[in-house]
């Protein structure tokens, strides 16, 4: 077997390397375009993430401020928001778009939207298997143990699963950030594209990832049959 002092099966994942590399991109140069543009209602980030909230009802869901660049999250353990400086601060189209967008994950938290409850379960499992996947596919490979090797990719796939449910999610999050925006008049109707712009922008991040994904769970299945074909 070729492995591992040459393997040809990594071109599997060139195509969805470049879709990733270009969405990060893409990611990076509409949310700096829209940073620059000022929303008419002149409401920061924080603002609008806790006027949506207090109109929810979620008036014990904080929104707090973190140093991490672009680290915008919803905590659901402490039911916290968290801003980056870049959307907590700022008046921009692209921070109440990202506030929105967070408050979104507050709301489905609060109505237990389907997808996030399953997102969630499978967590400490996919957790795991992202971080010992690779070490016992590599294992498998250099040891002929095909054992491993498949619990390696069992344990890939649900990493793989985590990331293939995440993508309604984060969907749904934008769509509500849309709506939540429209509705409360936060953003006029010629600001909404720019808006749009920035949270599609986000969500190819996620396709890309799991185009990655699928990728390297067809290249893991190339390896092991390979590797099963040698024995």
């Amino acid at each position: 077997m070729f492995w591992p002092y040459y393997d040809p099966t990594i071109v599997v994942l060139i195509p969805a390397m470049f879709l990733a590399m270009w969405a990060q991109l893409r990611v990076k140069t509409t949310f700096s375009r829209y940073s620059q543009v000022p929303s008419l209602r002149g409401l920061t980030g924080a603002q609008v993430a806790r006027s949506l909230l207090n109109a929810a009802g979620l008036y014990d869901v904080a929104v707090e401020p973190t140093q991490h660049h672009l680290g915008d999250h919803y905590d659901p353990r402490r039911r916290r928001i968290r801003l980056s400086p870049q959307v907590y601060s700022s008046t921009s189209l692209a921070a109440i778009g990202v506030a929105a967008h967070e408050t979104g994950h507050a709301l489905q938290h609060h109505h237990n939207y389907v997808p996030l409850q399953i997102r969630n379960g499978i967590y400490p499992v996919a957790a795991f298997g992202s971080n010992a996947a690779f070490p016992l596919v590599l294992l498998g490979l250099l040891t002929g143990a095909i054992g491993l090797l498949n619990l390696g990719i069992w344990l890939f796939i649900g990493a793989l699963a985590f990331q293939v449910i995440t993508l309604p999610v984060e969907f749904n999050a934008s769509s509500r950030a849309m709506r939540l925006l429209s509705q409360s008049g936060y953003v006029q109707s010629h600001e909404a594209g720019g808006v749009r712009a920035v949270l599609n922008a986000a969500a190819l991040t996620y396709v890309a990832a799991v185009a990655v994904a699928v990728s390297q769970l067809i290249r893991l299945f190339v390896l092991r049959g390979l590797a099963s074909r040698d024995d």
